[in-house]
């Protein structure tokens, strides 16, 4: 009879892949909010027009916030899930991998905080009449660019957990190789883009070069929605299930 394997808490890794997966889909609020609605709403050399954008549609603005929400809570998830998957590998390195994911998510949730002052501020009168349309002004711009830089340093943290997590999916064995390759080559491209501006605030990386090999990322959950399902039982494994008195 064939199972699938067990990590050494005894989830099966099927299953951690999976949940991996379906929670990584939850991740792609992350692209629909960056790159579909904040430029509806926020335009970044007009902070008036910003301002203007966000009180004429407070809602879209609702769900920009919700949707950076749900990608870096779904973020927690993953962590958790790839863990079990990659246990067998290192537990201790799979642990640590997965902390530096946990710890970026909550980086990410406290930069979003910034957001959501953002939105109070803008809907309560008590701001203007407070503090007037240009510290408003200021007050809105000095926030949306800290939920920036502050985001931003947590995708460094990010880069190192792409890494490890590509690392330890080389040497699994039933995960292909080249996926490890992949993930680590987007790591490489997180680390070097954010911590580009701390090191030579002068110049910048474009920012095609980080979507090029954030593709790893994709090839990463493409191959667990499509194979990881499929992950086969180790011998070690095997052995154990099928002869569970030889240690007796």
């Amino acid at each position: 009879m064939s199972h699938a394997p067990l990590s050494p808490e005894g989830v099966v890794l099927r299953r951690a892949a999976l949940i991996a997966a379906f929670s990584m889909l939850l991740g792609l609020g992350v692209p629909v909010a960056e790159f579909v609605l904040r430029p509806m709403l926020i335009i970044p050399a007009n902070i008036e027009q910003t301002i203007r954008n966000i009180g004429a549609d407070p809602g879209l603005f609702a769900a920009l916030i919700f949707a950076y929400f749900i990608a870096f809570v779904a973020d927690v998830v993953v962590a958790w899930a790839l863990y079990f998957l990659l246990a067998p590998v290192n537990p201790a390195l799979s642990m640590l991998t997965s902390l530096f994911r946990l710890v970026y998510a909550v980086l990410a949730l406290g930069a979003l905080l910034n957001l959501a002052t953002v939105f109070r501020a803008l809907r309560s009168p008590e701001s203007l009449a407070n503090l007037g349309s240009e510290q408003l002004n200021a007050q809105v711009v000095i926030l949306l660019n800290s939920f920036s830089w502050q985001w931003g340093l947590g995708l460094t943290l990010f880069g190192v957990h792409l890494v490890m997590l590509g690392h330890l999916v080389y040497r699994s064995g039933y995960i292909p190789r080249p996926v490890g390759l992949a993930l680590v080559l987007a790591g490489l491209g997180y680390l070097v883009y954010y911590v580009q501006p701390y090191l030579y605030p002068d110049g910048r990386l474009p920012f095609f070069v980080l979507t090029i090999t954030g593709l790893g990322e994709l090839v990463f959950l493409l191959w667990l929605l499509l194979r990881g399902w499929k992950i086969p039982e180790p011998t070690r494994s095997r052995e154990t299930i099928q002869h569970p008195t030889q240690e007796r």
